[in-house]
């Protein structure tokens, strides 16, 4: 299996988990020249800007210690351009969300990075 093949199998287990907590999922993997985002989600009016970490083992860390504040930056911007482009003026967070193993358990999922 390729890695990209991986990733999406994540993403559809993430996009999975959140509509099973009540999240609509809007969008997957948008994308632009500058940026991506995993998955946006909108629940009780507050979009969530989604970014999916996949780790098979966790032998080298947890996927959601790899949201450096690099990273946080990178999704900010991304959430800003995704906001713009789709004229939302509401609330938003930053998310993420964790799936693990051969199966694509979700292991963490973290409504609000920024908190």
């Amino acid at each position: 299996m390729t890695t990209f093949t991986t990733g999406r199998q994540a993403e559809a287990a993430a996009a999975d988990y959140l509509e099973s907590q009540g999240f609509r999922v809007i969008e997957q993997n948008y994308r632009t020249r500058w940026c991506e985002i995993d998955i946006v989600a909108k629940k009780a009016e507050i979009v969530y800007l989604v970014e999916v970490k996949y780790r098979k083992t966790d032998d080298y860390g947890a996927g959601l210690e790899y949201i450096t504040a690099k990273k946080l930056r990178q999704m900010s911007f991304a959430a800003e351009l995704w906001l713009t482009d789709h004229s939302h003026t509401g609330g938003y967070q930053l998310a993420g969300i964790e799936v693990s193993g051969t199966d694509f358990t979700i292991t963490n999922f973290i409504e609000s990075l920024t908190d």
